[in-house]
This record gives C-alpha cells, sequence and structure tokens, in this order.
C-alpha cells in the first residue's frame, strides 16, 4: 500500500537490515531529522538524481528509522539509522518543507525466488574471504563473520559490506529476485577480492620495506 515518506537523498544505497551511520549537516536535512524524530523516525534514502536533489519517480530507496541520534551543539546531529523496506518512488508531493516528501510504494522480492542452498553457500565462502582481505588491508585483525543463515538477508548483508561502484549497488537494491542477487554477487566478489590482493601486496611491501623484512624506524636514531 502507498504511504508518505520524507525523502533524504544521498550518495549511498542502504540495505535492509544495514545499519548506517550518517553525519546531518545541512538546514533542510537538520529541519528532516528533528521532524521524523517527532513522528515515527522514518525517512526514505535515495540516490541523489544526476540534475537535481531530489528523487524522481521511479527511484528505488529504502527506509530508514534512525536508531541513534547524538545532537552537536552547533545544530549538526550523528545519528545512525537500520535499512527497512525497499520502495519505489510514484510522485513528489507538493508540501511545505525545505525537503522533498514523496509518495511511495513498498516491495518485496519476489515469492519463490530464493537460490539453491550452494549457491548461498558459495556466497557465504566468497564474501569471508573477500572480508579477510579487506580487514587486512585496513589494519584490523581477522574476524570470522557472522553471516544470516537465511538467503534474502544475507544478499542484503553482503551487498551492504561490499565496497564497491553505488550504480552496481543501487542495481543490487533494485533487483527483485533473491536467486538472482545471490549469483550477482557470487560474480562481483571475485573481482572485488583480486583488486583487495592487488592492494594487499602494495601494502605487505610497504610495511617490509619491500624487502621481506621490516620497515627500519627512522627515528630511533634522532
Amino acid at each position: 500500500m502507498p504511504f508518505r515518506l520524507p525523502i533524504f537523498p544521498l550518495a549511498v544505497v542502504l540495505f535492509p537490515g544495514n545499519p548506517l551511520p550518517l553525519h546531518v549537516f545541512e538546514p533542510k536535512y537538520r529541519r528532516l531529522l528533528s521532524d521524523v524524530l517527532l513522528a515515527d523516525r522514518r525517512f526514505g534514502i535515495t540516490p541523489i538524481a544526476s540534475t537535481a536533489d531530489e528523487p524522481t519517480p521511479g527511484s528505488v530507496g529504502c527506509v530508514a528509522e534512525v536508531r541513534l541520534n547524538q545532537e552537536l551543539p552547533d545544530g549538526r546531529s550523528n545519528i545512525v539509522v537500520m535499512g527497512e523496506s525497499r520502495f519505489t518512488v510514484a510522485r513528489l508531493l507538493e508540501e511545505p518543507t525545505p525537503y522533498p516528501v514523496a509518495w511511495v510504494e513498498a516491495f518485496e522480492d519476489e515469492p519463490g525466488s530464493e537460490p539453491p542452498a550452494e549457491d548461498a553457500e558459495a556466497l557465504r565462502t566468497l564474501f569471508g574471504r573477500y572480508l579477510a582481505g579487506f580487514r587486512e588491508l585496513s589494519d584490523n585483525p581477522p574476524e570470522e563473520p557472522t553471516l544470516p543463515e537465511d538467503s534474502l538477508t544475507l544478499s542484503f548483508h553482503v551487498a551492504g559490506n561490499i565496497d564497491c561502484d553505488l550504480a552496481v549497488k543501487q542495481r543490487l537494491l533494485a533487483e527483485r529476485s533473491t536467486a538472482r542477487r545471490v549469483n550477482d554477487l557470487r560474480l562481483l566478489l571475485p573481482l572485488l577480492t583480486s583488486a583487495v590482493e592487488r592492494g594487499l601486496e602494495v601494502h605487505r611491501r610497504a610495511h617490509s620495506n619491500g624487502k621481506g623484512g621490516n620497515m627500519p624506524d627512522i627515528l630511533a636514531n634522532q
């Protein structure tokens, strides 16, 4: 059923079930935050349009629920939102607000579009390898990921935690077949992992001074 939703256009893609930290500083979006905190704490995140800072009919977004709100002395806020249902923008509403408001329709994946169990398991393995490399590249300690059991939630979790082009993420968000999303991620992850591993080669050489040994402490004799 269609419903009214304040919209925050951003160069980011939010997936259902995923948290997202945001820094709210523009006056019109400070107003949006203030308004939704007085209502149901929900707004929509859509991609920034190419010609205007507002969604266009047909845009796909995700409902964001404000879970944490840290107000700063100068009026800015640091918030954490949680992704809920996906939606398509039906039309913009003419309302006296400085931020966009739209009439939207929620949607789910098509019934019966779950992938075979072996495809979901393969996705878990590929994501584990990608995440291990990414954490090493970021100088974070190894961590065994706790991944969702069901394929739908798994696909959203993986899509929300990979570093790739926003247009690719937007297509993954708009996809209405769980099997196709899982398969797209299975094809994408080896490419992303290869890029991470190339970065790791440089990263490891930098830490070993390119000679297999440790970097000298240039401050030690000063």
